[in-house]
């Protein structure tokens, strides 16, 4: 071979080890945003079971916009995102499954003012052709600048603030709603939970949990504070999971409590006060002040702690509602295949369309 020549092949051939070497290198190097992009934005979901209302549900206007108002409706509002997208779906269908009169229910999605509305819209329509719901849009930069840092980062998510702000971003119309977490599935007629009397005066309903350490949820500045510790005073306060709340909306507007949640952040801001993301504004606004809701329905703590996400079993007693709250997801525990037991009870209500499954 002429030397021109078997120079110009040496250098062919340190170039295809070259461009070689680089596609082998960022392969192994992506694969975990590759993973996740593939996730968040390809996600498909299966069409759920049609269900149908049993014959003694009462009717509700079906003229447009005045069904998402009928007193007559169980209203029901959930934030909506890519990254929770998947435990949504699945908390719908748990929702409507076991709904005596599930066409007697509407959802009030409440998804970031920058998401793809469109698609979300698609997605669920997709998947519940009959379903009657509306997507509501947030903006979070008001409260963007309000979130002090938590113990899980996935805490410090704006869209976790979005209940803080729910009677000013639904229909001005409702009356009373049902508050759910995206990471959780009923096994029971949500119409139970949202009849639960609120009394004359109590503006929220959810499970107490007075057994639990109220004063850890509040920093040593809190309680050594001599006018801040008085805060719960002439209250039982208890903790509550604010993942599962009855809410009269009309009650809150008129008390006006989103800005009182507000104020506490704010305060939390220039003196840290509390550890544990949205939660604790709602301790110290309402704890001690809320009516009562069976334990059955908010089985909290199954997704584990805040920093390990161990499995966990459920609390003694009968259960309508089952709730992965911590930082271990039934969906994410099987896809890695280490799943916990009770994550078993949240599969069959997964609409995820596989790339491998087959249609019949």
């Amino acid at each position: 071979m002429p030397k021109l020549a078997l120079i110009h092949h040496l250098h062919l051939h340190r170039h295809h080890h070259l461009l070689l070497f680089l596609l082998i290198s960022a392969a192994n190097a992506a694969p975990a945003s590759t993973a996740a992009t593939t996730t968040n934005h390809h996600q498909r979901f299966k069409e759920a079971p049609q269900f149908y209302n049993s014959p003694t549900c009462p009717s509700i206007d079906s003229s447009g916009t005045n069904q998402m108002c009928s007193d007559q409706a169980v209203h029901v509002a959930m934030t909506l995102d890519a990254a929770y997208l998947r435990g949504s779906m699945a908390a719908i269908v748990s929702v409507l499954q076991h709904s005596s009169c599930p066409q007697n229910i509407v959802f009030h999605f409440i998804a970031p003012a920058t998401a793809n509305h469109r698609h979300l819209r698609r997605t669920i329509s997709l998947s519940f052709p009959s379903l009657k719901f509306q997507i509501y849009p947030y903006d979070s930069s008001a409260v963007s600048g309000l979130i002090s840092t938590s113990i899980r980062s996935a805490l410090d998510c704006p869209l976790n603030y979005a209940r803080n702000y729910l009677a000013n971003l639904l229909l001005p119309c409702l009356r009373r709603v049902v508050y759910l977490d995206s990471d959780l599935v009923l096994v029971d007629d949500i119409a139970k939970l949202a009849a639960t009397p609120l009394g004359d005066h109590s503006v929220l309903a959810a499970p107490e949990y007075c057994n639990a350490n109220f004063t850890s949820y509040f920093t040593p500045t809190f309680w050594s504070n001599p006018t801040l510790s008085l805060t719960f005073a002439g209250r039982k306060a208890c903790y509550f999971n604010t993942g599962v709340m009855v809410i009269d909306l009309q009650r809150w507007r008129e008390g006006d409590y989103t800005t009182k949640i507000i104020e506490w952040m704010e305060l939390q801001k220039r003196m840290r006060i509390y550890e544990l993301g949205s939660l604790p504004p709602f301790l110290l606004v309402f704890a001690g002040n809320i009516a009562p809701v069976d334990h059955r329905w908010n089985q909290h703590g199954l997704g584990g702690d805040n920093y390990r996400g161990l499995c966990r079993d459920l609390h003694p007693g009968p259960v309508s509602l089952l709730h992965w709250s911590g930082k271990g997801k039934p969906w994410v525990r099987l896809d890695a295949n280490r799943p916990c037991p009770l994550d078993a009870l949240w599969a069959p209500y997964d609409l995820l369309q596989t790339p491998f499954a087959l249609e019949s």
